[in-house]
């Protein structure tokens, strides 16, 4: 029996909750600092999670066994590496990697010369610093559009600029040097665009070469429908994704998955935990866009409700030397489907505190992202609100039984794409 204790308060956390909740090996269940969804599964803990000598006095309050560690930016900033060096917590189970592995993610530098080094493909790039402006738009004009710009940092998923003309990329550019991300875009990324569909992989591994494969799903990452407008965190997916064939899908494992795990083991480094691997299916193949040291967010919202594995068995397998992660996780042959409900004004500036009316049916699943109560009444707290999550034998049933649910919930000025998996009937 565990005693399990998640970081973050977004929608993926609440689909973490949900799943382990179910866990005939889960004793108690806490989320720091969770939503208005979570506390219905566990106990919200309201603690600062960039204030890690809180996370260890709660660790110890609550005789926490197992750490799940949500969002990038605890892992990218070492939170394993000083817990595991706490006097303390001797014997504490934390699911994500080491400082070191996580700047596959933290650095898209880094990611990128770890797929060099290895012959994992992805696309042509150049990496330039600050100081070197005129020299990298000297090199962006000498390439032809799209332009693809990465903040080497964490930016919050929104790093990622994809321009279409030469003197709109110059222009991100210069922003980019100047500070639009923060110290993330103080070096930029400039790689050549890859035309495809994109789709989302996952596993799960121990850090010894072995791992299990996870659903897979397709992501909608545009604000617009049609795929038009910024980049935002996610509005929508799908899982499975119906145009990948079992020739993708083993191109996937031989030439992405398995140099990416060799590779970590290769260079000493000690990954354990979920990774992500954000890709394109080209022309010529699968190719890596990113990579993710955690699960996807909203990705996670239709991976967990088709995994027919206990999710606590599998992290138990990380650690014991007697159990085996299964090559390939039990998943339902059932599609689900995720709409995701946004605040008036994201990914830029939007209102907080609105009302949140839900009617919801037996059988409706929504996950919470950006939520929270007052009182007894639940308002936004976050850009992206809430996912509703419809699962079913066929992808149009899937996708009609989410937007039934999307019908049901009313806040003001809620927004949502109209489209999620239209593209793929």
């Amino acid at each position: 029996m565990h005693r399990i204790l998640i970081l973050g308060s977004g929608g993926r956390e609440h689909a973490l909750a949900w799943k382990i909740r179910q866990s005939p090996r889960c004793e108690a269940l806490y989320i720091a600092p969770g939503n208005g969804g979570t506390d219905e599964l566990g106990i919200n803990l309201h603690l600062d999670i960039e204030q890690w000598d809180e996370i260890v006095d709660a660790i110890g309050s609550y005789s926490i066994d197992t750490l799940v560690v949500g969002p990038e930016a605890p892992l990218v900033e070492g939170i394993r590496d000083a817990l595991e060096g706490h006097a303390t917590l001797r014997g504490l189970r934390i699911v994500g990697p080491h400082r070191r592995a996580a700047q596959l993610e933290g650095s898209k530098a880094f990611a990128k010369r770890f797929m060099q080094k290895y012959g994992i493909p992805t696309a042509a790039y150049r990496v330039f610093h600050a100081t070197e402006e005129e020299e990298a738009i000297a090199w962006l004009r000498q390439r032809r559009g799209p332009y693809v710009l990465k903040a080497d940092g964490l930016a919050a998923g929104k790093g990622v600029l994809i321009l279409h003309t030469e003197e709109e990329a110059v222009e991100a550019l210069r922003e980019m040097f100047a500070g639009r991300f923060g110290e993330a875009s103080k070096k930029v990324v400039i790689e050549e665009y890859l035309q495809g569909r994109e789709f989302s992989v996952f596993i799960l591994t121990d850090g010894r070469g072995r791992y299990t494969l996870l659903p897979i799903a397709r992501d909608y990452k545009r604000i617009g429908e049609g795929d038009t407008g910024p980049n935002t965190g996610g509005m929508g997916t799908v899982s499975p994704v119906p145009f990948l064939t079992e020739e993708v899908l083993h191109q996937v494992e031989q030439r992405i998955i398995r140099p990416t795990v060799q590779g970590l083991l290769q260079e000493g480094i000690f990954y354990q935990g979920f990774l992500f691997f954000g890709l394109m299916l080209t022309e010529s193949g699968p190719a890596v866009v990113e990579y993710n040291c955690r699960l996807g967010d909203p990705e996670t919202q239709v991976i967990l409700p088709r995994l027919e594995e206990d999710l606590l068995q599998l992290f138990d397998c990380l650690y014991a030397s007697d159990c085996q992660l299964p090559p390939v996780a039990q998943a339902s042959a059932d599609y689900a489907t995720a709409v995701i409900i946004a605040s008036a004004g994201y990914p830029g500036s939007y209102p907080k505190g609105l009302p949140i009316h839900m009617e919801l049916k037996e059988g409706d699943l929504v996950f919470h992202a950006g939520t929270t109560k007052k009182g007894s009444q639940l308002v936004t707290s976050g850009g992206r609100v809430l996912a509703c999550v419809g699962c079913a034998s066929t992808l149009p049933a899937s996708i009609a039984k989410a937007y039934e649910t999307v019908q049901r919930i009313h806040f003001e000025g809620m927004y949502y794409r109209k489209d999620i998996g239209k593209d793929l009937l």
